[in-house]
């Protein structure tokens, strides 16, 4: 990768903290620099400022740019804050009744996880809100003035304030969250973080937000006290960057932080290299994280981790407990499977010599020769493969199979899951995946795109320069936003309703405009963009359509969308939003020198469909614009390795990427 930025003078510093590796990419004087190292799971700054150390000189100015999925493992693993939930009485247990939704459908007894919030750390105070923001109950004094000691009195970390009705009228929540002041504890509350009907939803992502505050406030706090920067931006779930400030109070915007600079990245290359209709697909160590975007990446506010609902903006992403590091077994019937557990950043695969012991799917790559054990990170790091072997040929005894079959078993049951995953994103929802092509990256993207691409019957895989590093890379082609947003439940068929839209709407733009320029942004380089979430009076769910001609387009919409339109229904405007954005640092790629005669390979050994067959290999930095070869074929450079199986076609582009086409019959 090779990126030039007209404005140098600072450095720009992207980090993606993964669950195995901490991914570093520098932008400086027109000059990219990259470093992969070991993350640190039990403080995962630690890893960052070890990067930092590593990468740059102490003299150097520079901005920090960091994505994380530290707020999403606090998550996952269950070990954020405990929190004190401080609702209506008669509502404390919103969260617990959720939507009544059955996780298991054909399961006579389902399980869900529990909530965040102990039952009895939900406390329940009077006064009552109509949907209006009218007046019902008032709250009452004498109680607000106990609530801070009956809080402290439950050993709480943080404290959650949802009432009902608090996007019409704030008023209430904002008392309740003036009584708590004096606990010292960090505060969500639900009026400034989600201001939107749907009262579990809200309360549940304000729930969210206290559970990772403590951990996210010390890992920010640290990074932004220790790591020398002049400033420290985060990325945000929705695709763009918000400052550390923010996201110390509001770090449930950093749940999808890593997977979204991802999306980002894949699509930046992809469009340089002529696509826009890509599904990216990202494995990592741990995971693999996958988005459709048919000419954009696709956001939403139906998001669900780990259980628990979450009402902001997210790049519609899927995931899979499915990465390099993922553990194959056994199960108690026979049958072989692999992840979700994975062997981490510590002690991580048994090739790496730090005291693995369970075959994980980069052990299988090792064992067939497609992840050749001399070129790890560039060849700095040697793989031993021998160790390998007993764990492989014992796992392989059981299933009646040699090694190499094996090895090959563990692969395709991990490109099933993936395979399933990408099919969600595009079958699932009505696309087909011919129209699409699959930008492949991560550090194992690049091994298993040829069979996904094959299974799903795409036109192309794309591997970008750089695929162990594209999140980071992502991070630095992401716009800098803001989304403002407010439940109107206006229908339009009342007098003046189209004058309201418009006044709240401004009002919307100009809270996200001057959150922007406090934020640091120029003021001449913003955009707005105005939608309403419109719906027909008496639907329960909304679409979103641009602001102008709103109704028009929200018949449109619904006809395109459920295949009929009722003209003469009244149109309800249910939620405005307004998302006002300031562009990336200016960006440009360089092109590749052009070849001159054909790609020359050295001769390999890799184990492939049963047999043991010679394949070609080449470090991705002797590849020109224009070469084209056929497999099969490794590739390999600093950051991750590409399989290319036999009869595969690649051509290489000006821009560095690798286009691979199958040999469909």
């Amino acid at each position: 990768m090779s990126t030039q930025s007209s404005t140098a003078s600072t450095a720009l510093l992207a980090v993606d903290t993964g669950g195995t590796f901490t991914d570093l990419v520098l932008l400086r004087e027109g000059r990219i620099k990259t470093l992969k190292i070991p993350s640190t799971p039990d403080d995962p700054a630690q890893a960052v400022l070890d990067g930092i150390a590593s990468i740059l000189s102490a003299d150097n100015a520079f901005t920090l740019l960091h994505g994380s999925t530290v707020a999403t493992n606090a998550l996952l693993e269950r070990r954020g804050a405990t929190v004190v939930l401080v609702t209506n009485r008669g509502f404390e247990d919103v969260i617990e009744i959720g939507r009544q939704n059955r996780p298991q459908l054909y399961a006579l007894v389902g399980h869900r996880l529990p909530p965040l919030v102990d039952r009895h750390d939900r406390l329940g105070v009077a006064g009552r809100l109509g949907p209006r923001g009218e007046l019902i109950d008032a709250l009452d004094d004498s109680e607000l003035g106990e609530l801070a000691g009956r809080i402290l009195a439950r050993g709480a970390d943080a404290i959650a304030i949802s009432l009902l009705h608090s996007y019409a009228n704030p008023d209430h929540e904002e008392a309740v969250a003036r009584a708590v002041e004096a606990t010292g504890l960090p505060v969500s509350v639900s009026c400034h973080l989600v201001p939107e009907f749907r009262e579990y939803e809200r309360t549940s992502t304000t729930v969210v937000n206290a559970y990772v505050a403590p951990i996210m406030n010390r890992y920010l706090g640290r990074l932004s006290d220790e790591a020398g920067a002049e400033r420290v931006t985060i990325m945000g779930s929705n695709g763009g960057t918000i400052p550390v400030d923010r996201a110390r109070k509001e770090p449930v915007h950093t749940i999808l932080s890593g997977p979204a600079g991802g999306v980002v990245g894949a699509l930046t290359w992809a469009r340089l290299s002529g696509h826009d209709h890509v599904m990216s697909f990202d494995m990592g160590g741990t995971s693999t994280d996958v988005s459709l975007c048919p000419g954009r990446p696709l956001r939403t506010r139906e998001f669900e981790i780990a259980g628990q609902p979450t009402a902001i903006p997210v790049i519609d992403i899927h995931t899979v407990g499915a990465g390099g590091g993922s553990l194959a077994r056994l199960d108690a019937g026979g049958a072989l499977r692999v992840g979700p557990q994975s062997a981490g950043a510590q002690p991580g695969p048994i090739c790496y010599g730090r005291g693995g012991s369970g075959v994980t799917v980069t052990d299988a790559h090792v064992w067939l020769g497609r992840l050749p054990a001399d070129a790890f990170l560039g060849g700095d790091d040697a793989l031993d493969r021998e160790s390998i072997r007993s764990p492989l040929e014992a796992m392989a005894l059981r299933l009646g199979k040699n090694a190499d079959d094996a090895a090959e078993g563990i692969l395709a049951v991990a490109d099933t899951a993936m395979e399933r995953a990408l099919r969600v994103i595009s079958v699932e929802r009505g696309y087909d995946p011919a129209d699409f092509a699959i930008v492949a990256f991560g550090g194992a993207g690049g091994l298993h795109v040829a069979e996904l691409t094959r299974r799903l019957r795409a036109f192309k895989a794309i591997v970008p320069p750089d695929p162990g590093l594209l999140s980071a890379y992502g991070m630095l082609a992401s716009p800098m936003s803001r989304e403002t947003s407010r439940t109107v439940l206006l229908s339009a068929d009342v007098d003046d309703a189209q004058a309201s839209l418009d006044a709240t709407l401004a009002e919307l733009e100009s809270q996200a405009r001057s959150e922007m320029l406090d934020e640091g942004a120029s003021k001449e380089d913003l955009t707005a963009e105005l939608w309403v979430d419109a719906r027909y009076a008496g639907q329960s769910f909304e679409l979103r359509v641009p602001a102008s001609n709103w109704i028009q387009r929200f018949h449109d919409a619904h006809e395109e969308r459920y295949g009929h339109r009722r003209e003469t229904a009244p149109v309800e405007a249910v939620t405005l939003r307004a998302i006002v954005t300031a562009p990336p640092p200016p960006l440009r790629v360089t092109r590749l020198r052009e070849a001159h005669g054909p790609v020359q390979g050295t001769s390999m050994q890799v184990a492939f469909a049963g047999a043991r067959i010679e394949a070609s290999r080449i470090w991705r930095s002797d590849l020109a614009a224009g070469h084209e070869f056929v497999g099969p074929f490794v590739v390999q450079e600093y950051s991750g390795t590409t399989w290319v199986p036999p009869g595969w076609q690649v051509a290489v582009d000006e821009w560095g990427c690798l286009h691979l086409t199958p040999p469909f019959e």
